[in-house]
């Protein structure tokens, strides 16, 4: 199944219904005054999120959503039924957006969160909202106003609690086999990853943790070079990023600085996320120089993991790293707030 993370598509909720004109005709009641119905409200078309849905599949086989209309009021003062609510299950992390003007207008990031994308209009009023001294038999009715219309666009952006990124062929792929029961495509050439690619890392003392492969980056990717650009947008929700290094590669230092770069390039807070720098394929380098390439690493700051992703060395040491680094940064969220509620209290 191809994986779709954006679509354009357009929403139109129901009209709702018109009032009825209609005056009561009933032995024994003399002069009998108006009874038209109001019409009943159109249905709404709303998003929910589901964790059920990882792709925006269904939007290249639909585009076009519409809710029901509201039936018109009739006599005996009965009023016409509401129009039926049209609902759309997209995933969880959609960003929801006018087509023109790009603004943002939702985003779910919640399993059953919803957002109202067009309203149904209201119905319209029957001739017994407008009998008065004056006027006892009014011969007019309103008619519903119209439901909301309009383009949208949809981005899905992955809720992930780990990111994997790297230049094309630096072991994403295996690594992710190796941390969970995921099965992405692993060949011997760049650009093996078409697509992200989810998983789901098991911890022996904590929740588990949902892990994304994303397409190789290579220089130039915020402005539209490769593959990873087109997905980059997957990582901005992810907690850690795995920046995956080929330790075998001719200039390590450099291949690190072209994924920093392009980071920085697409969006500046991307470096200020919790880091890990994995060392991959240390298998096929010598131990001398392993050393002096963690000696270079160091300097930076960032924790430093070495693994074979092929062998598997290394892979449980990676993991108790990440399961640390998860229960520290929700260490820190519980933290902050019962500080916010602490502060909200005072207030």
């Amino acid at each position: 199944m191809a994986f779709v993370d954006e679509a354009n598509f357009f929403v139109k909720a129901g009209d709702g219904g018109n009032g009825c004109v209609s005056f009561r005709r009933e032995m024994y009641v003399p002069k009998g005054g108006p009874s038209g119905g109001d019409g009943g409200k159109g249905g709404s078309v709303i998003l929910e999120a589901s964790n059920r849905l990882q792709s925006l599949i269904d939007f290249r086989y639909r585009s076009h959503f519409k809710a029901e209309r509201g039936g018109n009021g009739q006599s005996k003062d009965m009023h016409g039924r509401n129009g039926i609510d049209c609902f759309m299950k997209v995933p969880v992390g959609s960003v929801i957006k006018d087509s023109e003007t790009k603004e943002i207008l939702a985003e779910l990031v919640a399993d059953g969160e919803t957002y109202v994308a067009a309203r149904g209009g209201g119905g319209g009023l029957g001739n017994a909202h407008f009998s008065s001294g004056s006027n006892r038999t009014p011969r007019f009715a309103t008619k519903g106003k119209e439901g909301e219309e309009r383009w949208l666009r949809i981005e899905l952006k992955l809720i992930a609690d780990v990111g994997l990124v790297g230049l094309p062929n630096a072991g994403k792929s295996t690594l992710l086999s190796q941390l969970s029961a995921a099965n992405p495509k692993v060949a011997s050439y760049p650009f093996t990853t078409l697509e992200p690619q989810l998983g789901v890392l098991q911890f022996r003392f904590s929740e588990p943790c949902i892990i994304a492969d994303i397409p190789g980056l290579i220089e130039g990717a915020h402005e539209g070079a490769g593959l990873g650009h087109t997905f980059l947008r997957h990582i901005e929700r992810t907690r850690i990023l795995l920046h995956v290094i080929d330790v075998a590669a001719d200039d390590v230092l450099n291949d690190f600085q072209i994924i920093e770069n392009e980071l920085q390039s697409y969006r500046e807070d991307l470096l200020d996320r919790t880091q890990i720098l994995v060392l991959n394929k240390t298998d096929l380098v010598d131990p001398e120089q392993i050393k002096e390439t963690v000696a270079a690493f160091a300097e930076l700051g960032f924790p430093v993991a070495l693994i074979s992703g092929l062998t598997g060395e290394g892979i449980p040491q990676l993991k108790d790293l990440l399961e640390d680094k998860l229960e520290e940064l929700r260490r820190l969220d519980s933290q902050a707030l019962q500080d916010a509620s602490l502060v909200g209290d005072a207030e």
